[in-house]
Formats: C-alpha cells, sequence, structure tokens
C-alpha cells in the first residue's frame, strides 16, 4: 500500500536522503559529479529545503510498506496567471515502475486543480529520459532554456507545461 503525507520540518532528512540515492545514477552521467555536488548542496541542504518549506513550496512524500520511497514538490509559480511548479519529483531507482511518480503528479494535479490552478509547468533536464515520463502525464515542451545557477554551471532544461483545466 502507498501512502502520501504532506512533508513537515522533521521530514527534511527524508528528502535529503532521497534525493542524494536518485540524483546519483540520474544526473552524474549527464551534468557530472562536480556539477550534482553543487545542485545537491544549493538545493538540498537543510537551510535550503526549510527556506522552500517556509516560502510556501509543499512538499509530498509517498511511503510503501512503512518505507519512504519517493517525494514531489510544487508551488505557485504565477499567482496572477494560475500557474503551479512542480520543483521536484524523485522516486528511489528500485521503485521505478511501480506507479510513485504517476501517483505523486496526480496529487499534485489534483491539488493544484483544487487550488484553481489553470496550468503546471516544470523543469527537465533535456539529456534526463524523465521527459519521456512527463510527455506520457500529458506535458509538453513550452520553451529550452539554460540558466545559470553560479559556479560555472548551468541547467540546460526543458520548461514543460500541463494545462490542468481541460484535464
Amino acid at each position: 500500500m502507498i501512502l502520501l503525507r504532506k512533508a513537515k520540518e522533521q521530514d527534511l532528512p527524508v528528502i535529503q536522503k532521497i534525493a542524494a540515492i536518485t540524483w546519483e545514477p540520474t544526473y552524474v552521467p549527464i551534468i557530472g559529479r562536480k556539477q550534482v555536488d553543487y545542485m545537491l548542496d544549493k538545493m538540498y541542504s537543510r537551510a535550503a529545503l526549510l527556506g522552500q518549506l517556509m516560502k510556501g513550496d509543499v512538499f509530498l512524500i509517498a511511503s510503501m510498506n512503512g518505507m519512504d520511497v519517493a517525494f514531489a514538490s510544487y508551488s505557485v509559480e504565477e499567482k496572477e496567471d494560475h500557474v503551479y511548479k512542480l520543483h521536484k519529483l524523485y522516486v528511489l531507482p528500485e521503485k521505478h515502475g511501480e506507479g510513485l511518480g504517476k501517483l505523486l503528479i496526480q496529487e499534485v494535479i489534483n491539488k493544484v486543480r483544487e487550488a484553481g490552478g489553470k496550468n503546471l509547468q516544470l523543469n527537465v533536464n533535456r539529456d534526463n529520459d524523465a521527459k519521456e515520463f512527463y510527455e506520457r502525464m500529458g506535458f509538453s515542451i513550452k520553451k529550452t532554456v539554460d540558466i545559470d545557477i553560479g559556479n560555472g554551471f548551468y541547467m540546460n532544461d526543458y520548461i514543460m507545461e500541463m494545462p490542468i483545466s481541460s484535464l
């Protein structure tokens, strides 16, 4: 059985652990060890995660048979236009293919719809296989971006979007 819960401050170590485990096989082959270490520190330090919670990012954690195995986070991106953003979606590698990512996205879609959201956006690295998963879920590429994240590193992403109102 899969259970979803809204993360609280005490869940930050769980989020950090899942991120560290999933980023290794996902991103080291694409962007290299140095950039992965930099980004994990920048985006997943306790202070960074606490800041995300405090500014309103919602984190959902999926547990399977009592073990935390995946998480997602989202927030309002453009309030006036009712655009939300899926910031993070990570499933432990050994749990891929078990429907956790789909379940988390569906829950985010439901929450965004309940809040009056019209579109859900996300960024995905252009070389990340997850792009195909997002397309199967109903996202399409809106634009291509190169984001300077400091220290000489860039995120080479697609911004993908899904209309919520038509679902």
